[in-house]
């Protein structure tokens, strides 16, 4: 009876630690998963960014506000969000929509300094219709350019879901490229670009719009090749 109860208690412990071992593998795989991700906006409030308006009078506070996880912009003044951080080598996800009526806004990526409100970026563009299409602003260039034009149109017809729906713009910047694809789908490409590194910004540009699930995935940089 002795040896049957200690086999019982052996067999507890060997699972029990098991089990740990296992609750723990799990912890640390899904720490792991955490720390490969970037949350520009954390849900709760705009710590994470600069704000530049048009207007210098108009108090930032009432047109970038946070409510319910979700970050609201006005769209009047004219001007944009933009992270305190530069990044390069990264694949963003950004989720956004109308709650009214459609409208116009964007995603800058290269963005760079001094702030003013056409600064030097690539945007991608938001406005109702044209989802995916690339604007190189104030001097930025790209292979895909037409001579005289800072639009390059997107590769198919627009796949925006109506005002009040959620869409999702995921954009991957790796080296002198750009790719950006609206719900799924890829609308654009970029090559050859002027910059690989920037701020990245939510702009304010017409009427009301909204934000969520603001994150980045680093992606692995490329190794320059050494020289023989």
């Amino acid at each position: 009876m002795k040896n049957k109860l200690s086999t019982l208690l052996l067999l507890i412990l060997i699972s029990f630690t098991g089990a740990s071992t296992d609750a723990m593998g799990q912890a640390k795989s899904s720490k792991g998963k955490k720390n490969t991700e970037v949350r520009l906006f954390n849900g709760k409030d705009l710590s994470n960014w600069v704000f530049y308006l048009r207007d210098p009078s108009v108090d930032p506070a009432r047109v970038f506000t946070v409510r319910d996880g979700v970050i609201h912009i006005t769209g009047d003044p004219f001007g944009y969000m933009r992270t305190k951080d530069v990044y390069s080598d990264y694949k963003l996800h950004v989720e956004w929509r109308y709650p009214g009526e459609l409208s116009n806004s964007g995603v800058f990526v290269h963005s760079q300094t001094p702030d003013t409100i056409w600064l030097k970026c690539f945007e991608c563009q938001l406005h109702a219709g044209d989802a995916g299409d690339f604007i190189c602003m104030n001097g930025s260039s790209m292979n895909e350019q037409k001579e005289g034009s800072r639009v390059i149109k997107k590769m198919n017809p627009s796949n925006e879901k109506p005002a009040g729906e959620w869409n999702t713009m995921e954009v991957i910047c790796k080296s002198n490229t750009i790719e950006v694809s609206v719900n799924g789908l890829l609308q654009n490409k970029a090559t050859g670009i002027s910059d690989s590194k920037g701020h990245i910004c939510l702009q304010s540009e017409g009427k009301d719009i909204q934000f969520r699930n603001v994150y980045l995935i680093p992606l692995p940089q490329e190794k320059s090749k050494s020289k023989k």
